[in-house]
């Protein structure tokens, strides 16, 4: 097929992005379950080829940038307190779920060697960043439980991988030492974080230099490429790397970045994350016409392999539910009474459990597999089925479920200040500043409409401050005038431009002008 034709086939895959986003709003279900399944429809679309994905590209493509992002809004202050509890998950629920995997499938099917099984628990033990990030943007969970989920998401990939480059090196040369495997891992891991902190100080001295927005955006965001790629170069985690540059610049974009270069750097992100995310799913759908296509013409018949399937379903379902239960049953043992607040109940525990959804890391592992590896069929076959079982039906039902176990949302988990605390805080001290600047150096009142504004300002907010929140009904209608004010602004300004009477340049400076305002009242207005 001519390049022409993959181009086009993009953009049937954007088109056909709008249609299942506006789909999965009208049926309430996931985006990501439609874009799956809408891939798999796609996929058996007469007169389209099979549409193979090339594992190396799918990873180094998709996966650093959608890290990236989630690691960029990684609260610090949380990530740090749940630190031990987001490593079980990362790294102890994901070797559990492979040595459960790995057990069952070859009691099962002896034949089969003890590495293959391993192997196949590798790829079908790591729950999905971009899966998980899919889905648990759409639940109300409570804070701790979102942490906990999502700091597992964003380091259970590196985890996986290690295990799956160890289990297919013992396939093809037979050789296994547990003392180097560790000691790669550890350098696997050390080297991703300081290669990634690496990074982010180089890109923090260099943001200083730029003055071009467009410029500290992309200055910003390709070393989430790079860090992935150079880390897999120089072999320490590529995945590890990604996420301490993205949490580092998170920490640090608000002193290194202009207000202009984060609004304009976050509408860039909000879509392109959007874009890879949808894409992601589509062609894990796209996936399963190659991967039917293998199992037909496999030796093995459907039969022998849907209970070798249903298997693995159910060992890696099982296992993620017993390591849940038994870490959150022992750390509520052995927890602190002071510290009960940070205990976990069964409930929770639960969801817990069920959030668990594969992707394209999955996938990708599965389809890297050597070719004279024996079982790689099979293997194909389960990381399809456990991505199809756990997008489809865990990441359905997981909202239905957290409202038929009746967990509440809860923000925070320690006590910070509130909205009009917040308010009363910046407001006097921005007053003080403006009290100072608004006399001459004899005394006189220079700045009289500055003085006014931020005096009553700071008196508003003063007098707010031990509300729980701004009064809604105020703060309403005092911004619905300022929008009703920007909109006939808007509107006189474009009468003088259609009448020739301004220049396009003047227009959209002003309309600039204009968009910040409405976009700070719609803001503060709620």
């Amino acid at each position: 097929m001519s390049n022409e034709f993959y181009f086009n086939l993009i953009l049937l895959f954007l088109v056909a992005i709008i249609g299942l986003e506006l789909a999965a709003k009208k049926l309430r279900l996931p985006p990501a379950v439609a874009q799956l399944v809408g891939g798999a429809v796609i996929a058996f679309l007469p007169g389209l080829p099979a549409f193979e994905i090339d594992p190396a590209l799918v990873l180094v493509v998709f996966l650093p940038p959608l890290l990236m992002d989630g690691a960029y809004f990684t609260v610090w202050h949380e990530f740090r307190r749940h630190l031990s509890g987001i490593l079980l998950l990362a790294i102890g629920a994901v070797l559990f779920t492979t040595l459960v995997v790995g057990l069952a499938l070859h009691a099962w099917n002896p034949g089969l060697p003890w590495a293959v099984c391993f192997a196949l628990g590798a790829i079908v033990s790591p729950p999905d960043a971009i899966a998980a990030k899919a889905v648990l943007q759409r639940v109300a969970l409570p804070r701790k439980l979102l942490v906990l989920l999502e700091g597992e998401s964003l380091l259970n990939d590196a985890t996986g991988l290690v295990l799956y480059k160890f289990s297919i090196a013992v396939v093809l040369t037979g050789v296994f030492s547990m003392q180097s495997a560790v000691g790669e891992f550890v350098l696997l891991s050390v080297g991703g974080v300081l290669l990634g902190a690496v990074f982010a100080y180089l890109v923090y001295k260099i943001l200083g230099f730029l003055e071009d927005t467009a410029l500290v955006i992309l200055a910003s965001a390709l070393p989430g490429w790079i860090c992935y790629v150079v880390g897999e170069h120089l072999g320490v985690s590529g995945v590890i790397a990604t996420v301490t540059y993205g949490m580092i610049l998170g920490w640090f974009q608000h002193e290194i970045m202009t207000a202009t270069a984060r609004r304009r750097g976050s509408a860039f992100w909000e879509i392109m994350i959007f874009i890879l995310e949808s894409l992601v799913f589509i062609l894990i759908g796209l996936s399963l016409r190659g991967v039917w296509e293998r199992i037909e013409h496999a030796e093995k018949s459907w039969g022998a392999y849907s209970m070798e399937v249903l298997l693995v379903l159910v060992a890696v379902i099982v296992s993620r539910f017993i390591w849940i239960f038994a870490v959150d049953a022992l750390t509520r043992l052995f927890r602190q009474p002071q510290k009960t607040q940070l205990q976990t109940n069964w409930r929770e525990s639960f969801v817990k459990s069920w959030a668990g959804m594969r992707g394209v890391v999955t996938l990708a592992a599965a389809l890297a597999v050597p070719a004279q590896v024996p079982g790689r069929d099979l293997m194909l076959l389960c990381a399809f089925a456990v991505i199809l079982v756990t997008v489809l039906v865990q990441g359905t039902s997981i909202g239905w479920l957290i409202r038929v176990l009746n967990i509440r949302h809860v923000a925070h988990e320690q006590v910070y200040l509130n909205e009009p605390q917040t308010w009363a805080r910046l407001e006097a001290v921005q007053f003080e500043v403006v009290k100072q600047l608004a006399h001459d150096e004899a005394g006189a009142v220079i700045h009289p409409r500055l003085l006014e504004q931020y005096g009553y300002r700071a008196d508003l907010s003063h007098s707010l401050k031990d509300a729980h929140a701004l009064p809604a009904d105020i703060r309403k209608a005092h911004f619905d005038v300022v929008l009703a004010a920007v909109a006939a602004g808007r509107e006189e300004l474009l009468r003088l431009h259609r009448s020739g009477q301004i220049h396009d340049e003047l227009l959209h400076m002003m309309e600039r002008d204009l968009d910040i305002q409405e976009i700070a009242a719609l803001h503060t207005r709620g």
